[in-house]
């Protein structure tokens, strides 16, 4: 019941309503990657491309698909690292979770929701004021 109302009244957590109704009548599986989040491909965009989409597992988060599937689910690559022996770059780094807007957020200092105090002004700066 719990999984039934997320998908009636969330659009971020998984998948919703039309898109579980989209996925069963013209979405072919394609893949999963690490994560968890599943790859679908069927029907026609606007562009006469063939449509990929992806049901992540759990929030919405497009940071999180790894850089193989990005580039076959913006048509890069026309074969899903399924398809292939895909290897990441050394220099492509593994995924880390965007914390924006979470208490985890990275806050310099001097920012107003840090922990730290804000650095004295060295004296190499004046403030403008009206007139001057």
């Amino acid at each position: 019941m719990k999984k039934f109302l997320l998908q009636v009244f969330t659009w971020w957590n998984g998948q919703n309503l039309n898109t579980r109704f989209h996925t069963w009548r013209k979405g072919k599986r394609v893949g999963e990657d690490e994560f968890g989040n599943v790859y679908y491909e069927g029907g026609v965009d606007s562009e006469g491309r063939t449509r990929r989409w992806v049901i992540y597992n759990g929030y919405s988060e497009a940071s999180a698909i790894p850089p193989g599937w990005h580039g076959w689910i913006h048509h890069r690559v026309d074969v899903p690292p399924t398809g292939e022996d895909y290897k990441p770059y050394e220099w492509q780094k593994p995924y880390q979770p965007n914390l924006t807007g979470t208490p985890a957020a990275y806050r310099p200092k001097g920012s107003i929701l840090g922990t730290g105090h804000r650095p004295q002004v060295t004296g190499d700066y004046d403030a403008w004021t009206p007139g001057s």
